[in-house]
């Protein structure tokens, strides 16, 4: 990008409401999905263009941001907006690369939330969770945004567009490398097509009324009506999907069980519950072709390598729409406590979501399961077949692309219900 052309397309680009898909609702949402904050947490907002993130995480999470962008103008639009807004003491501008952040603002475990909407692939997905994880505190969460293949087989028209300014990958590669990376996946939403409407139709306006002859112009507003065209054309071929990460925990090593491990997942199911009732329901559930999924029961081992805690995910139905059933969750009592049932809990349903499971039910503690996700099963419609407290009885949808079935939920013969 020459000098001119860099000077007209920030020119193009000024206070415009966004510079990328977004909208304050999906904003919104993803905070949500981050789960609980502490009471004014410490938001570093990277990418952040004119701040319209900032803005709402400081007005409504009382968040403190560090707004980090290259472009000084962005930067300065920023602070005159959060002036305005009586947030000046709650957003510091700085300016930095988001690729090379030295300093001490910048140190290990600084903030309770990284967020960059819209502006990771300038640096890559990959980069991005490998970098930015230092940045958080123990228990901190990143969202960040990026441009997906929402279909299987993009067209030759999208790729020639895409294979030039990105490497897009579909919603499923980008979870992979997440979990890959050492995250667990708290939640993934596809942006609606709205969110592009917001950036696309007020920059297709400011294009049309652009003065094609200064100079760099005439190379931008090409580029522009080239992309807005690309989206006419093959819009549902791609997307932009938010992704809510959370470092695994290091204190707790996670995997697959192993047959080696069945007399140790069995001890630690017995010793977890007041009967054997639970451990003899995992010992039946692995007897059952139907129910048994290889690859989601989930051991978490303690630091000499024993099995600390286990989680299973089973097959059930809802109606007859396949499902998840997460049950038993079991954690040594030596070890209960200190996060080994939330590491091979958020592991398992990492795995679920890997193999691209759309949906878990658990029946447990309504003051536990919320944070990972998980809201009464009624609000879809999903119901148990025998009476259990409404709030006891909890949902999680893994893949909001695929309709929630409603119905009773059919458990295996071995839970006898």
């Amino acid at each position: 990008m020459t000098d001119h052309t860099y000077d007209a397309f920030f020119a193009l680009h000024h206070r415009l409401p966004r510079q990328g898909p977004g909208s304050d609702a999906t904003t919104r949402r993803l905070l949500a999905m981050a789960g609980p904050q502490p009471g004014r947490p410490r938001v570093l907002d990277l990418g952040c263009g004119p701040g319209r993130a900032a803005l709402l995480l400081a007005a409504e999470a009382g968040a403190e941001v560090t707004a980090v962008d290259l472009h000084q103008p962005f930067l300065d639009e920023l602070t005159e907006a959060a002036e305005a807004r009586g947030l000046g003491d709650r957003i510091r501008t700085v300016r930095a690369d988001m690729a090379d952040l030295a300093g001490p603002g910048f140190a290990d475990g600084s903030y309770d939330l990284v967020w960059a909407e819209g502006s990771a692939y300038s640096v890559g997905f990959d980069t991005a969770l490998r970098d930015w994880r230092r940045l958080l505190v123990p228990g901190g969460s990143m969202v960040i945004t990026e441009c997906v293949w929402t279909t299987g087989s993009p067209s030759a028209g999208a790729r020639a567009f895409w294979d030039r300014h990105a490497s897009l990958r579909p919603v499923a590669g980008n979870t992979a490398a997440a979990v890959e990376s050492g995250c667990h996946v708290l939640g993934v939403l596809v942006q609606p097509d709205s969110d592009w409407d917001e950036y696309y139709v007020p920059l297709a306006e400011r294009a049309a009324a652009a003065d094609p002859p200064a100079p760099g112009t005439a190379e931008v507003l090409a580029a522009v009506r080239e992309e807005l065209e690309v989206r006419r054309r093959h819009g549902a071929e791609y997307g932009y999907a938010g992704y809510v990460l959370r470092p695994s925990d290091p204190r707790w090593r996670t995997r697959p069980e192993t047959s080696a491990d069945r007399d140790a997942v069995h001890g630690v199911v017995t010793a977890a519950f007041p009967t054997r009732d639970e451990a003899d329901l995992v010992d039946a559930l692995r007897t059952d072709p139907e129910a048994w999924l290889p690859g989601l029961s989930y051991v978490a081992e303690a630091p000499d390598g024993s099995v600390a805690a286990h989680a299973l995910l089973t097959r059930c139905l809802v109606g007859d729409a396949p499902a998840l059933a997460l049950a038993p969750v079991s954690t040594a009592p030596g070890h209960q406590r200190r996060g080994a049932g939330r590491a091979v809990v958020r592991s398992a349903l990492d795995a679920a979501r890997l193999r691209g499971e759309p949906l878990v039910l658990v029946l447990g503690h309504p003051e536990y399961y919320p944070a990972f996700g998980f809201v009464p099963a009624s609000r879809f419609g999903i119901r148990p077949g025998f009476e259990v407290p409404d709030e006891a009885m909890m949902a999680l949808v893994l893949d909001d692309s695929v309709p929630v079935p409603t119905g009773t939920i059919r458990y295996p013969a071995a839970f006898g219900v």
